[in-house]
């Protein structure tokens, strides 16, 4: 007896797609900014990867560089999700270009998704406000043990009540604002809400999880570089790296750490574009890459 065959779930392919723009992080994105460039694999495609690039260019005209797989989300958090079962992210790093098409594409600033993550001028005042809407939802925990446990989380995933301040956690942050019902794609949503522009389906989420991927890789390998043109200051870097980070970098361990690590070549020529004396211009030692996918590379993100 032969039997059925099983149902086919077809997965859908999502770019998180990311450029830095003097210094401001960037993400590309369709639908007048509500949601990432995605589509699903068809078996026309020769691979997951072609067939994100194809779905990219066609919907924003903007090729794809570096990409490499983010995470394959299987559980669809939310009420209104994709009719696809899967969805499998990747994260691009590119140098913003002109985007168009018929999709609305553009580059939006990943700050206006995510505004409590932007600390490089301190706890922004915003947080004030996400704080208490976070504090009211532990508060309304069923008995003090789950109270507690509630509390406990929001102070170590957003840096209160003497806990630092962690970067990466990203995804975690904007996950405990979805359950916490202060984010509008969480089904549990009043009134309150946390600022921030939202997205469509989980696409919001995807965004948080590139953003937290990147923050990290930027401490152990040499991604940054996909950013920067072929020359470029040490100040342009150091802005690029904070912007990313969220944070602000002390200069002199910053181009220490630079220095020490042989990241960079002098080219020898001189940048007047500056605003102020003219500064070096430097690119990134090629040969970089190959070493420290072995040794690992460390930006410091150390607080000036």
């Amino acid at each position: 007896m032969q039997t059925a065959a099983a149902p086919a779930y077809p997965a859908e392919l999502i770019a998180v797609l990311i450029a830095v723009t003097a210094g401001e992080p960037r993400i590309l994105t369709v639908q007048a900014g509500c949601a990432l460039p995605s589509g699903p694999f068809e078996l026309g495609h020769k691979s997951l990867q072609s067939s994100l690039r194809a779905w990219v260019e066609q919907q924003t005209h903007h090729p794809l560089g570096y990409v490499e797989q983010l995470y394959t989300f299987a559980d669809r958090a939310g009420a209104a999700v994709s009719p696809h079962a899967i969805s499998i992210s990747y994260l691009g790093l590119t140098q913003e270009g002109r985007a168009s098409g018929g999709y609305d594409a553009a580059w939006q600033g990943w700050y206006d998704y995510f505004p409590w993550e932007d600390q490089r001028a301190g706890p922004p005042p915003l947080l004030t406000g996400v704080a208490a809407g976070l504090q009211d939802w532990a508060g309304a925990a069923r008995g003090p043990a789950a109270s507690t446990d509630r509390r406990q989380r929001v102070a170590i995933t957003f840096g209160l009540d003497g806990h630092a301040w962690n970067e990466e956690l990203v995804l975690q942050r904007y996950e405990l604002l979805y359950e916490a019902g202060l984010v509008p794609e969480s089904p549990q949503s009043g009134q309150q809400l946390a600022p921030g522009r939202s997205m469509a389906l989980d696409h919001r989420r995807i965004a948080a999880t590139g953003i937290a991927r990147l923050r990290a890789k930027i401490k152990y390998r040499p991604v940054v570089f996909e950013l920067l043109p072929p020359e470029f200051t040490l100040l342009h870097l150091q802005r690029t790296v904070e912007g990313i980070a969220g944070r602000l970098l002390h200069k002199q361990n910053f181009r220490r750490l630079v220095e020490q690590q042989d990241l960079v070549e002098d080219t020898g020529a001189i940048s007047s574009g500056t605003g102020g004396r003219p500064a070096k211009l430097f690119r990134f030692r090629r040969a970089v890459l190959s070493e420290r996918a072995v040794a690992g590379t460390k930006l410091p993100l150390s607080r000036p």
